[in-house]
């Protein structure tokens, strides 16, 4: 795993200062401690950060063809590398290392932009081609692995591995975008290919992009996308015995390194498959990692001993005490933009335990979104047959009445909390679902920004964003349709960000053989009926790991990799919150309304309704605003010190 950086002349081949590039690479000092490399060139410069995992000896980077006309920055790993040496070298290329990265420089030169349809992992890359006058960009698939960049108005075009290096190569400007801003008060993170800069941008997963010498600026090209076609014919017991070799493939070829390695375990269905189908292919005990809490509503360790105990791991726990609310300076200056996900904290600390142990770390991150577990997925489904069997025209003002006229019951039974039921059976399916998963709902949004900032949103809309993935989803079958939703949104600007940066935060890599794509569009081909059955989610997975797993890890309720935020902003935080919201940077911005800040906290601190999470949305932004709009996550200094954060 590493850190990528480079500046390319878009005009010609105007010198490109050094000290540029080696202070956007030492701004990822934390994602690849190891080795430093940059390479200059007429017009261009690459820089990398190496975290050795595979040829610790010569797989130092940049690196280059033969005659040293195609030079190449990787971040991530080629699982199938192994594989496709012969085939390039039966074709004529001449390897000098055993590195995957020298794989993919050959792919480029035998297969050109199809180069990326061969690969099997995840991977973030540049790759310059000195006679084609060329610079090539790519993605994996899942979007595992993060690559940010710009077009600065001078013509030089700019990416790295964070938002953090482009910042700190000093000609990206720092206006906001506004509509970044409207998604991520919705979604808690901002979705690409946006960034929460107008002049920057995230490369999409599954998208690489061609940029010439010369020529305009070409758009991004979509090599690969998720079908959903429920179209595979097969046998509940034929359907579980495929997965079990599907995922003993996945996780085998994850489980190639050179470097102590290892894997998370929460106790939860997913990270405990995955370290069942590792023990069973593992010569020696599996390394395996949890967090405790101090407070038993949030604590899954038992479970996480009872597999431990099961496999006979070599099992490290670490306590976390539900009072650490410290990392949110640390999290604002790891995250370069707003990130709102507080599980964020419990994520840091995991990796931090498991840096201690392994370099190399495997997780159960995807299952939910491919298997169908999430509990949204079953209220979407119950709300999904009502919304079907009424018309619009007749939901729309039934339950659009029923939804503002019912009380908000925070504190009620689950069964008598329906005002947000009343609210989703009155719009349509996708405007449901994002009214499901949003931070701040459409009218509480209203009510948070001015007048003024509204005006600078030109009509965009945050929901426009699940509209416009629900175009390309080509499915109407409901669950395929918001599982497709998630993985262009909430999986790739959630879940991968949030393990990324604390992964990388501390140098350790985490793989995620439950998103290998070729499992994932197995997946993708079977009926949603496999998935969630009888009310039961993650159906096919948990049946096919019955053998494997106890039953109180497989049927047990759903926790979650939650912080107290409720009791948190009632307090410890309570003050800090205050202040932060009220007498911090959110009031320059002229983007709030100050009195509803003030009815999120007193409603919340009364007890009167459960604001925790817009106001974590809230103070995370003051955090960005205070730390990463000041450009102090730009330094080297304060990147190394975030990265030794204890």
């Amino acid at each position: 795993m590493c850190g990528i950086v480079g500046v390319w002349d878009s005009r010609g081949q105007r010198s490109i200062d050094r000290s540029v590039v080696v202070r956007m690479n030492e701004t990822q000092h934390h994602r690849g401690p190891d080795e430093t490399g940059t390479h200059l060139a007429p017009g261009l410069a690459f820089g990398h950060k190496r975290l050795s995992i595979i040829d610790l000896k010569s797989g130092q980077q940049p690196l280059f063809n033969e005659d040293h006309s195609v030079v190449i920055v990787f971040n991530g790993e080629i699982y199938n590398y192994q594989e496709l040496i012969p085939e390039l070298t039966a074709a004529g290329h001449v390897f000098r290392t055993r590195s995957d990265t020298e794989v993919i420089v050959h792919a480029w030169e035998q297969w050109g932009e199809a180069c990326v349809d061969r690969l099997r992992g995840m991977f973030a890359f540049a790759i310059w081609d000195e006679r084609r006058q060329s610079l090539f960009l790519a993605r994996d698939r899942m979007g595992v692995k993060p690559l940010f960049y710009a077009l600065l108005p001078d013509g030089q075009f700019i990416f790295g591995s964070e938002l953090k290096s482009l910042l700190s190569h000093g000609g990206l400007s720092r206006e906001l975008d506004p509509r970044s801003v409207e998604d991520y008060f919705a979604l808690g993170y901002v979705p690409e290919p946006r960034t929460i800069y107008a002049a920057a941008h995230k490369l999409p997963p599954g998208y690489s992009l061609l940029l010439e010498r010369g020529k305009a600026p070409a758009k991004p090209r979509r090599y690969w996308d998720l079908r959903f076609t429920g179209s595979t014919v097969i046998s509940d017991a034929d359907a579980q015995a495929e997965l079990v070799e599907r995922l003993r493939e996945s996780i085998r070829l994850r489980m190639i390194a050179e470097v102590p390695l290892g894997a998370f375990l929460s106790g939860g269905v997913d990270s405990s498959a995955v370290v069942a189908m590792m023990a069973a292919q593992s010569n020696s005990p599996v390394n395996t990692c949890s967090i405790s809490f101090d407070d038993p509503k949030f604590d899954e360790t038992a479970f996480a001993q009872k597999v431990a105990e099961r496999y006979r791991t070599n099992h490290f726990v670490d306590l976390v005490q539900t009072d650490d609310f410290d990392l949110v300076d640390t999290l604002a200056a790891l995250y370069d933009e707003p990130y709102a996900d507080s599980s964020a904290i419990p994520t840091y600390r995991v990796c931090q335990l498991a840096r201690k142990h392994v370099t190399v770390a495997l997780s159960g991150d995807g299952g939910d979104e491919h298997f169908g577990g999430y509990r949204r997925y079953l209220l979407y489904l119950n709300e999904e047959r009502m919304r079907s069997a009424l018309p619009l025209g007749v939901r729309q003002p039934l339950f659009g009445t029923l939804g503002r006229l019912y009380p908000k019951a925070d504190r009620a039974p689950r069964f008598l909390r329906a005002k947000s039921t009343f609210q989703a059976l009155a719009r349509d399916s996708v405007d449901a679902y994002f009214h499901g998963v949003s931070i701040f709902r459409d009218d509480m949004r209203e009510s948070l920004f001015t007048s003024s900032f509204k005006a600078k949103l030109a009509g965009h809309r945050a929901v426009d964003v699940f509209h416009e993935h629900a175009r390309n989803a080509g499915t109407e079958d409901p669950l395929s349709m918001i599982q497709y939703l998630d993985v262009q949104t909430y999986l790739v600007g959630d879940i991968n960000t949030k393990v990324d940066r604390a992964s990388m935060a501390h140098a350790l890599e985490v793989r995620e053989p439950l998103l290998d794509h070729k499992l994932v569009e197995w997946l993708a081909s079977l009926p949603s009926s496999v998935k969630v059955r009888g009310g039961v989610g993650k159906w096919l997975l948990k049946k096919t790991m019955e053998p494997h797993l106890p039953e109180d890890v497989l049927y047990r309720p759903k926790m979650g990799f939650a912080v107290p935020l409720v009791r948190w902003f009632r307090g410890p935080l309570r003050e800090r919150v205050r202040t932060a919201l009220l007498d911090g940077q959110l009031g320059q911005t002229g983007f709030f309304n100050r009195s509803y800040l003030e009815h999120l906290i007193d409603a919340h601190v009364s007890g009167q309704r459960d604001y925790s999470s817009p106001l974590w949305a809230l103070l995370m932004f003051e955090a960005f605003l205070r730390i990463g709009q000041q450009g102090e996550s730009a330094t080297p200094a304060n990147a190394a010190a975030m990265a030794a954060a204890a």
